[in-house]
């Protein structure tokens, strides 16, 4: 062990160099700054225009998504470059948490668009810098203790799904409850803390992660041969041209997929014709290309080890396709149509819940900052401080949740309607609002509605509410202002309160989205005890699981979809079968994603594995733009079809695409030469 990463063992926390926690709680924050931002987003995009929203259709709202998301797993490939030979990893990643935090602050003025498609552009940029740098640091850390390496990659991953829980439980709450504002602007402070305090204490890597040293004039590094047989594969002109057509058709498709969704203007449709279609399949088929031609010229034996990494990112591109609904399609079937009112004891066993999955966390990450403030505060106390202040300012925003949740009430209010009769001689109610003109025969009558909020009003108090998609929204009175500026006539509903109603709770539609962490918190020990057991399945049969737990998630959504009608806007499914998704997706998640860089780390030369990463980045890319596409046609699928036939598509796919993964596992095992 070399001096530059021998002191940094000689102050540990839980074993590890207490560097690994600087790391950990950066990493913490950006995530926390991803998932919460990622939780609203979709939800903003479609949310009415009265409550804060742009009242955009799902199509055009994951349209965006899609592309969001896939870029996001691009521009690391760049991003590592950079840092790899010019900038080094710490200038990465300082500069990446910068521009992410000015993409915050952009997408925090979301009254107009410009803002939000800059915040999202910056927030790309940024990622490409920060994302793959951290765990280069985290490598180099442990050079000389690889037995160590796993315990530090699963703190490391510890990290990241405690900022994802508490990044879509608050930004989301703040988001939905508050104001979207709130929620995309405390996703931009704390990504900045995290920047300030991995910069005030970055010196505790020693030498790690400073821009690369410069070869001297006629030094070169020779790549490894690792076999006698192995041979280098240099690419050729004609692979340089492959990778410069597919680079530009990918990039400028995904681009061009939101610009024609959301602003009508496809550059790719000449006259009446859209050339979208055939233009991305002659990328893909120009990137099989490139991809295969290369392969072939490899020696055998590497060549069916990436054979089998070919069929792995297929499998790859297809689970994330699927399982990226959560932050698209699920989410909206979460928002639209789940019932997620509880009421009486279901209530106060949400409330209770709610608080200890909250406050039970941050407990025990607070208690990892105190072990960290043991050992560095000395050296490092302006880190240690700002981390300290962030952890204040998110208990203080924990129990304002905690203490809002509880004192809200729930109102009976009533409401003039309109009773007319449809075709089926079924009664119909339009409700009345300020600039409605009552017809002198028409039937008016009372009708009754309920809300939740954190409000004191009393039997008789008169209130403004908004109808959105057949629910009826509370209007307090900058959002009365808004809903009156936004139109010539007035859609304001005028309500008195009736009677308080017993204990209630609405439960945010983004909060459904932490079940993944948490699950994952959960049995991630259990799944890392069965890979060390005897019992370890094979790579191809672990992706064939991964798969067909992916596809009975959504196999349970279309079963709890069944109630509801063609066509409908809105419906009230028990969340059950939400949590069920979820429980089965994160299963699903542990089979596959954490063992699949490892993979790849295994089945490739050493000198190809930041490149077979960048591949691998692609796939993932790929998989989330396609999760955007399919997710996109959500409305168009439930009006023609049915919800359960949406949900079915992404239960039939993935589990067939298992049950053939299962079934290649021993063509599979043979490509791969030995490697377990």
């Amino acid at each position: 062990m070399d001096n530059s990463t021998k002191s940094m063992f000689d102050s540990k926390v839980m074993g590890h160099p207490a560097g690994l926690f600087i790391l950990f709680f950066t990493e913490m924050w950006e995530r926390f700054s991803y998932y919460g931002m990622r939780a609203i987003l979709v939800l903003f995009l479609v949310s009415a225009v009265g409550i804060g929203g742009w009242d955009w259709s799902s199509k055009q709202a994951l349209a965006l998504y899609g592309t969001y998301t896939a870029m996001v797993y691009l521009t690391p490939i760049l991003g590592g470059y950079l840092a790899d030979n010019f900038i080094g990893y710490r200038k990465a990643v300082i500069l990446g948490a910068i521009i992410m935090t000015m993409g915050h602050a952009s997408m925090a003025m979301e009254f107009a668009h410009i803002f939000l498609y800059i915040g999202i552009g910056l927030l790309i940029i940024g990622n490409g810098l920060f994302k793959p740098n951290m765990t280069s640091i985290i490598s180099h850390m442990y050079k000389d203790t690889p037995e160590k390496k796993d315990g530090a990659y699963t703190i490391f991953y510890m990290g990241v799904n405690a900022g994802a829980f508490l990044g879509i439980l608050l930004c989301g709450y703040l988001g939905e409850k508050v104001g979207w504002s709130y929620g995309f602007g405390m996703a931009g402070i704390f990504m900045f803390m995290g920047m300030l305090q991995f910069y005030f204490a970055q010196n505790i890597f020693g030498k790690i992660g400073l821009a690369p040293a410069k070869l001297e004039e006629g030094e070169v590094h020779e790549p490894k041969l690792e076999f006698p047989e192995d041979r280098l594969n240099p690419f050729t002109s004609f692979d340089k041209i492959l990778i410069a057509i597919s680079v530009i058709i990918g990039v400028s498709w995904i681009i061009n997929d939101p610009m024609s969704a959301i602003a009508n203007k496809n550059f790719l449709k000449i006259g009446d014709f859209d050339f979208s279609n055939y233009y991305i399949l002659f990328g893909v088929i120009t990137f099989l290309i490139l991809i295969f031609s290369r392969i072939f010229r490899y020696p055998k034996q590497t060549r069916d080890r990436m054979l089998a990494i070919v069929m792995f990112a297929i499998f790859t591109i297809c689970f994330w396709a699927s399982f990226e609904q959560a932050g698209g399609s699920m989410t909206i079937f979460a928002k639209d149509f789940s019932n997620r009112v509880m009421s009486g004891q279901w209530a106060t066993i949400f409330n209770v819940f709610n608080i200890i999955i909250t406050v039970v966390p941050i407990g025990i990450i607070t208690y990892v900052l105190f072990l960290l403030f043991k050992q560095t505060f000395s050296k490092y106390p302006v880190a240690n401080i700002i981390l300290g202040f962030s952890f204040v300012i998110i208990w203080g925003i924990v129990f304002w949740m905690i203490n809002r949740d509880l004192g809200s009430t729930s109102y009976e209010v009533s409401y003039q309607a309109i009773e007319t009769m449809n075709d089926e001689g079924k009664p119909v109610y339009t409700a009345i609002t300020e600039s409605t003109t009552i017809p002198t025969d028409a039937k008016v009558v009372e009708r009754k509605e309920s809300i939740i909020e954190p409000i004191s009003l009393q039997v008789g108090s008169e209130l403004n509410l908004l109808k959105v998609k057949k629910k009826f929204i509370y209007l307090n009175d900058e959002k009365s202002a808004k809903v009156l500026s936004l139109s010539e006539k007035s859609p304001i509903i005028k309500a008195k309160v009736t009677r308080l109603k017993d204990n209630e709770v609405e439960i945010p539609a983004s909060w459904f989205s932490i079940l993944n962490s948490l699950f994952i918190i959960m049995f991630a020990p259990l799944f890392s005890r069965w890979w060390e057991s005897k019992y370890n399945p094979s790579a191809a049969v672990k992706y064939g699981l991964g798969l067909i737990l992916l596809g009975v998630g959504f196999g349970a959504l279309a079963f709890g979809s069944l109630s509801i009608p063609q066509g409908a806007a809105v419906a009230s499914v028990s969340i059950m079968w939400l949590v069920i998704a979820y429980l089965f997706h994160t299963l699903g998640e542990l089979c596959l994603s954490p063992v699949a860089l490892s993979y790849i780390s295994k089945l490739v030369p050493g000198r190809m594995i930041a490149l077979m990463f960048g591949v691998w980045y692609i796939a993932v890319a790929i998989g989330n733009k396609t999760a955007g596409k399919m997710g996109g046609a959500i409305e168009e699928i439930t009006a023609q079809y049915s919800m359960t036939t949406f949900f079915l598509i992404f239960t039939v796919i993935p589990a067939g695409l298992g049950l053939i993964a299962i079934l290649l596992s021993p063509v599979v095992k043979k490509l791969m030469h030995g490697v377990e």
